[in-house]
């Protein structure tokens, strides 16, 4: 199965570290709301995010390859 086209807007902190802003997915430019969470292994950074079209996404950046992946979606829930 093939992952999606994603291109990732990223903003680098202070000591380089990036953080997502905006990404294209699939042709479709979606702005970062939220960051709900983020974690980190040794080769990949991760982030959960909120995105303008109500959606949740995790994005993995590989830190060697300096790649960005779409790792899963899913629907917002309402409170």
């Amino acid at each position: 199965m093939d992952s999606p086209h994603l291109t990732v807007d990223a903003f680098a902190g202070y000591k380089g570290e990036k953080t997502p802003r905006s990404f294209v997915l699939e042709g479709r430019m979606l702005s970062v709301q939220h960051i709900v969470d983020r974690w980190y292994s040794e080769t990949h950074s991760y982030f959960r995010i909120e995105a303008c079209d109500g959606q949740r996404y995790v994005l993995r950046l590989d830190l060697d390859e300096d790649v960005w992946e779409l790792i899963m979606s899913e629907p917002t829930k309402d409170p």
